[in-house]
């Protein structure tokens, strides 16, 4: 074990600059630290962060959402246990697999990904970023609830301050502050549109919830107002990232492009190494309840871990190669990527592995195939290399691209 001055600082400029040349040192040196700002362990190595989120210890809980998510989103499935979290999953789960997913909200995911090409088709040019990946999953995930698209602002304001909440290492007040008052304002504007749709309910997921019941038990006013809040920061920050990450990843490897835009299929193995490569969600949290021996030392009981999926997802004693990006490669399953027996961690794993997963995946997918097909000559624009950015969360701020319309033949064409 070390202290955290000997080792990298994840709280420190060069490692918001560069976390991976960081993670490699902490899993080959440091692969246990204890970090005093935090008060925090932090483990690197992929069996380390793979058994934390397995949960084949009673040990490793998801106590710590109670300081770190309940008090800006209300108590929500992520902190539950037992058969209290089970019966909630049951609840909420079905919305987001089979025949729900596919026969109702799929078109719905199609139509608010073909509203927003359609604000640049014709250009030539746009910000895969702004013009894109920071409206598709927030509108997406309104319309499923069956709330106004107009608010859109509110939502993105509201998922923002949330995971600024959720990932404010540093104790900032002002964010700590934002993130409080976010819980207010979200409550105010969510609880008569959830009176009202328990009074009168539709064929929108906010109904369906409403109206759940496994084993005798429905969800509160407040219970549904809490899974809201996640679904909105969620889905909203981790699919935003995503897409921009996998246009980034493919826009500088053009050899893997060019093979995506011949076979769609590859999106879904596109998807999966880019949640493993730049992953949107670097470091979830747990809390343990008996001492635990990992890597490098023992964690005493009662403490709060930080497990670093962006690091464990390039450790080299799990991955060939781990810094090299590559769609192809033979130790990334992507038939099982989406599911609890994920090889990445992207999605965590286990009994809270992301119940989400599936409808991230059907958004990626239709994006990346819409947006394949409005610029088949997709490229970045000149001179440009997309940066990331961000601790907790991570991903390109900016990917601005060029393309010529579809139905156009270059210059002449554009003349026309």
């Amino acid at each position: 074990m070390t202290t955290a001055q000997q080792a990298p600082d994840i709280l420190s400029p060069a490692f918001a600059a560069d976390p991976y040349a960081a993670y490699r040192i902490m899993r080959d040196e440091f692969p246990l630290i204890w970090h005093e700002p935090m008060q925090s362990w932090i483990v690197s190595r992929y069996e380390d962060v793979e058994r934390a989120f397995k949960d084949r210890e009673s040990a490793w809980t998801t106590d710590n959402y109670g300081w770190q998510l309940e008090p800006v989103h209300g108590r929500t499935i992520l902190q539950l246990s037992g058969r209290e979290h089970s019966v909630r999953r049951a609840l909420v789960a079905p919305a987001f697999r089979g025949s729900a997913l596919q026969e109702k909200f799929l078109p719905v995911i199609e139509g608010n990904s073909r509203d927003l090409i359609d604000r640049f088709r014709a250009t030539g040019e746009a910000d895969l970023v702004t013009d894109y990946a920071t409206h598709f999953p927030v509108n997406v995930i309104a319309d499923m609830l069956g709330l106004d698209k107009g608010d859109h602002a509110r939502f993105h304001g509201w998922y923002t301050s949330v995971i600024a909440f959720l990932g404010n290492l540093s104790q900032d007040p002002e964010v700590t502050a934002s993130g409080l008052r976010t819980r207010e304002e979200f409550a105010e504007y969510m609880l008569p549109i959830i009176q009202e749709r328990r009074e009168n309910p539709g064929d929108d997921l906010l109904s369906s919830l409403c109206a759940a019941e496994v084993d005798g038990t429905r969800m509160s006013d407040e219970d549904v107002k809490a899974f809201c809040s996640l679904l909105l920061a969620a889905g909203g920050e981790t699919t935003d990232k995503a897409i921009a990450s996998i246009f980034a990843n493919l826009l500088q490897h053009p050899e893997q492009l060019a093979a995506v835009q011949k076979d769609r299929s590859l999106i879904a193995r596109a998807f999966a190494e880019t949640l493993r490569y730049t992953p949107p969600v670097h470091m979830i949290m747990r809390q343990v309840s008996a001492d635990v021996e990992v890597s490098g030392g023992t964690i005493p009981a009662g403490s709060t871990v930080t497990c670093l999926i962006g690091a464990a997802n390039r450790d080299d004693r799990r991955y060939a190669d781990p810094d090299r990006f590559d769609i192809f490669r033979e130790d990334l399953t992507a038939t099982n990527a989406f599911s609890a027996a994920a090889d990445h961690l992207a999605f965590a794993l286990g009994r809270h592995f992301c119940v989400g997963a599936l409808l991230a995946k059907a958004e990626v997918e239709v994006g990346v195939d819409q947006l394949l097909d409005a610029m088949p000559d997709i490229r970045l624009a000149d001179g440009f290399t997309p940066v990331e950015t961000g601790v907790f969360t991570r991903g390109p701020q900016s990917v601005p691209v060029r393309f010529t319309p579809v139905g156009r033949t270059g210059a002449a064409g554009a003349a026309q």
